[in-house]
């Protein structure tokens, strides 16, 4: 189950980072608001993942799935730029996560 919170707590995070921007070009309060229930329920999530799982494993996965969501978020929504080696490091980073998750 601490598993499932934590993958929740990373959706929520690229969900928030997706409200920043959103924020930043809109600038009305349905986006901050937006903003603020994506990163609260980002932190509940991750919270309830760290009564079961190391703080060091479900910090680090929790920053990859927000890091690669926003990534990807940005090179799907916001037409950033899709080189090649953004997208290797971005596996890179995936790669380590489950690595963390294999041996956690």
């Amino acid at each position: 189950m601490a598993w499932v919170a934590l993958v929740f707590a990373g959706v929520c995070e690229m969900f928030g980072v997706a409200m920043i921007n959103k924020f930043h070009r809109d600038k009305n309060w349905q986006s901050f608001v937006l903003l603020v229930i994506g990163f609260g329920s980002s932190f509940i999530f991750l919270s309830m993942a760290m009564k079961t799982l190391p703080m060091g494993t479900a910090y680090a996965v929790w920053t990859g799935i927000g890091a690669c969501g926003g990534a990807l978020l940005g090179m799907i929504l916001y037409g950033e730029s899709k080189d090649w080696k953004r997208i290797l490091f971005i596996m890179m980073i995936l790669g380590a996560a489950i690595g963390l998750k294999l041996v956690a």
